[in-house]
């Protein structure tokens, strides 16, 4: 018989997200310091506006730590209804913030805004409600797949033409991983990727900077000012730290030399100043956090929580690997923030929100039910 546990939340995992929060915060404040002294606003400005974002972070984990799921069902439209007008936001003048020839923010006094960051939850918890809704019907293409699929391709577009061609490939990405675990039937995988495949070829090969991300890849001197200066100087960073680290704080390619060290490469720096064995450990830690995750939602009471627990995990441990990858050189760099490290308001806010709703789905769970879980 089926055996429900309640009132016990995953404590690794909070523990796991705690160790991940302060550890990406205090490489936060070696690593931004120099580029907020550059700012002429004091060496703590980003990260005292990073620490904001934190505690209301904090507060909306609380919060979706113990919001009833049930909520995010019945007010899913308005939920997606606000993410759309929201997405629209960084178009209009006076209200949007244009940064590096990219109009992904909103402004608000001093601080920004990415709808970016909203989507992709939105498009997880709309996925996930549509498989839940309609799981008996998932042969009927038409009926059950096309909507969200019209949804990620709509948001998709917003993003491309806000000039943040990574996350759209992100969103669909993620949306086609909650169909595979669907089980989806293949044939109909191969339709999907019919579509999108051939239109992502075409929107890549008609943003030139995408092409020059590819090939500077390949050879870094053909871009040495920009892309190429950042992979040179963040292997250049992983160089310096060797084994042990040069200490926290430490860090001379975060003075000027890697113009992203405090968002996209601050893993980097983490290899500085940590040294191998120090981001060996925060990659363990990652890999826990995906692990624990993983199981929260493979052992969720429900399959409204299967399937938003799956997509919020992908969404958090996808960014992650993706940003580890890029700061390597193992892939072309995609923009992708690493999860409680990298400076930006509104990933923090957003991730510690998804850590609440998992820790929220692990509150509420059943032995044995029969799905692959660790």
């Amino acid at each position: 018989m089926e055996r429900i546990e309640r009132e016990q939340i995953d404590y690794l995992f909070v523990v796991l997200v705690i160790l991940l929060l302060g550890i990406g915060m205090s490489l936060l404040f070696s690593a931004s310091y120099y580029h907020s002294e550059k700012l002429g606003k004091g060496p703590l400005h980003l990260f005292n506006k990073q620490l904001v974002f934190v505690i209301l972070g904090s507060l909306a984990f609380l919060v979706f730590s113990r919001l009833p799921l049930s909520l995010l069902r019945r007010f899913m439209p308005v939920i997606v209804v606000v993410t759309f007008l929201a997405s629209l936001l960084p178009f209009i003048p006076g209200i949007g913030r244009e940064i590096n020839g990219a109009r992904r923010w909103i402004s608000f006094l001093d601080y920004t805004f990415q709808p970016s960051e909203l989507v992709k939850f939105t498009v997880v918890l709309y996925i996930a409600s549509i498989l839940h809704k309609k799981e008996d019907r998932l042969d009927q293409p038409l009926n059950t797949l096309l909507p969200p699929l019209i949804m990620v391709f709509v948001f998709a577009v917003i993003i491309y033409f806000q000039n943040d061609l990574s996350t759209s490939f992100f969103i669909v990405v993620v949306a086609l991983s909650m169909f595979f675990i669907a089980k989806v039937r293949f044939l109909y995988f191969l339709y999907i990727g019919s579509l999108f495949i051939p239109l992502g070829g075409i929107i890549i090969f008609t943003k030139s900077y995408w092409i020059e991300k590819i090939i500077t890849y390949f050879d870094p001197s053909r871009d040495p000012f920009r892309t190429g200066f950042q992979m040179r100087h963040s292997h250049h960073a992983f160089e310096l730290g060797g084994l042990f680290g040069r200490g926290l704080g430490m860090s001379t390619q975060k003075l000027g030399f890697l113009p992203e060290a405090d968002s996209d490469f601050i893993f980097a720096i983490a290899g500085e100043e940590l040294g191998f064995l120090g981001i060996s450990f925060l990659v363990l830690l990652f890999g826990l956090f995906a692990v624990r995750a993983y199981s929260i939602s493979f052992k969720s009471r429900d399959n409204f929580s299967y399937y938003l627990g799956f997509g919020i995990t992908t969404t958090i441990v996808l960014q992650a690997l993706l940003n580890m990858l890029v700061t390597a050189g193992l892939v072309p760099a995609t923009g992708m923030p690493l999860p409680f490290f990298s400076v930006g308001g509104s990933a923090m806010l957003m991730t510690l929100a998804m850590c609440g709703i998992l820790v929220n789905i692990s509150r509420d769970r059943e032995k044995d039910r029969g799905r692959f879980h660790v």
